[in-house]
């Protein structure tokens, strides 16, 4: 019986194109589903919405990427056209999905693409709104979906999983500039002169699988940039979602994944117009061709991933009597806030002075090291963090898992302005993070590196 089933394994390779027979211990597979809503309803992403949306440019997608190894360790990557998803929406879709396919919160990554041009999700920004009962019943209604269809989309990859050969790479695209130092009317005289200031990431980590027979079935691919080229009233994907499409038409029967990176002061520009947001989507769809076109290495060896909520304590807190003082207020921002603040405190007796914040981490193989953060991130926590594990083998997402609020690095902290603090206000928090937050970050994914090295 040995001898036979060795033959037929010897057999079996001899059949199997020899790029696949190199990587043939991971089974993979990916699906889709259309999330763009039924109703026009209230969009998010900026504070001046006054009315629901008008139309649709393009549908919005949650699309699921799921990964097994020869252990049969497993890991699901979801992606949302979405702003973002707050802390409910992520447990109680972790909570089914360990109920329903024994996946532990480490092996779950849910990635936003934070396009400005989709709906108002639970209670992600909630306190920027305001709007009345009926559409308030139109996002509960969405939200009950959203987490239903993620659920569903994460069976139906899981249910497809099958041997695939898993390659990995990096590109490079350059529309995403430093907003806090570059003035958006001059970017393009910048640009051509070289002068563009401020850090920025311009890599595009990307990972391809193919089945048995060489063909791409998946694309996943990542970049540091704000969604914020559209801000009309149609539902869009924005650059990502046409990325996607672009993607997607290059290689028919491929489902397209984009993530997020470390963008929160990163925008596209000049942006406002839809053919803008057409040719960014272009060129990441481009700077993906190109590594698909060149060497990209095989991935191997096994998955290993963690995850951990660590307390970001809060600046100074306000008192009761400040909160009382801003909910009658004029400033509508300062008065929602304040409400909110003052129901929470009547709930649990006082305002927490910390926030549980997401890190996650995983170890794709031999390959690169994906650390997974919530919240916007600025582009300083993944310019830090490769130099330090590594350029060419560190992914840095944000976006992900729980976005509630700006994540600001020592310097931006220090400097202030909208993401060091003021956007505070929008996601309802109770003031700005207290000084460390970039330490606490960072010092999590290096012990959980550590942890996954060993």
């Amino acid at each position: 019986m040995h001898r036979f089933v060795t033959c037929c394994v010897v057999l079996l390779a001899g059949l199997l194109p020899a790029k696949f027979v190199a990587a043939a211990e991971w089974k993979a597979a990916a699906a889709k589903v259309n999330i763009t809503p039924k109703t026009f309803m209230w969009m998010s992403g900026y504070g001046g919405r006054s009315r629901p949306a008008e139309g649709k440019l393009t549908d919005l997608w949650a699309k699921a990427l799921a990964i097994e190894d020869a252990a049969g360790n497993r890991g699901v990557l979801v992606t949302m056209d979405l702003v973002g998803i707050d802390r409910g929406i992520s447990s109680r879709v972790c909570r089914i999905l360990a109920s329903k396919h024994k996946l532990r919160r480490e092996q779950i990554i849910l990635s936003t693409t934070h396009t400005h041009t989709g709906p108002v999700v639970g209670d992600n920004l909630r306190a920027m709104y305001s709007f009345n009962n009926d559409q308030q019943r139109l996002v509960d209604s969405y939200t009950k979906q959203l987490e239903k269809d993620l659920v569903a989309v994460v069976g139906e990859a899981l249910k497809k999983l099958a041997p695939a050969k898993i390659t990995w790479g990096q590109g490079t695209a350059t529309f995403a500039v430093n907003r806090r130092n570059n003035r958006e009317g001059s970017v393009p005289d910048l640009r051509t002169a070289g002068k563009l200031k401020g850090p920025a990431d311009h890599d595009v980590p990307v990972l391809v699988v193919r089945d048995k027979e060489d063909k791409i079935t998946a694309i996943v691919c990542g970049y540091a940039c704000h969604a914020t080229v559209l801000s009309f009233y149609k539902w869009s994907g924005d650059w990502p979602g046409f990325a996607q499409i672009a993607l997607e038409k290059a290689h028919p029967g491929a489902i397209a994944l984009v993530w997020a990176g470390c963008g929160a002061d990163q925008n596209p520009l000049p942006r406002r117009k839809v053919e803008l947001a057409e040719k960014y989507g272009q060129q990441l769809a481009a700077a993906v061709e190109r590594v698909i076109d060149g060497t990209m290495k095989p991935l191997g060896g096994k998955l290993s991933s963690t995850y951990k909520e660590i307390d970001l304590p809060f600046d100074k807190l306000p008192t009761r009597e400040a909160l009382e003082k801003n909910a009658q207020g004029s400033n509508r921002y300062e008065a929602g806030r304040a409400k909110r603040l003052l129901a929470q405190w009547d709930k649990n007796g006082r305002l927490s002075p910390s926030y549980p914040y997401p890190v996650q981490t995983w170890r794709l193989g031999d390959g690169p090291r994906w650390v997974v953060l919530g919240g916007e991130v600025v582009v300083d926590f993944s310019l830090r963090l490769k130099a330090e594990l590594g350029k060419q083998n560190t992914w840095v997402a944000g976006y992900s898992n729980d976005v509630m609020a700006y994540i600001p690095s020592r310097r931006v902290w220090n400097e202030g302005g909208y993401e060091g603090g003021g956007a505070m206000l929008y996601y309802g928090l109770p003031s700005r993070w207290a000084p460390g937050v970039e330490k606490r970050v960072v010092d999590e994914v290096h012990r959980q590196v550590k942890q996954l090295g060993r």
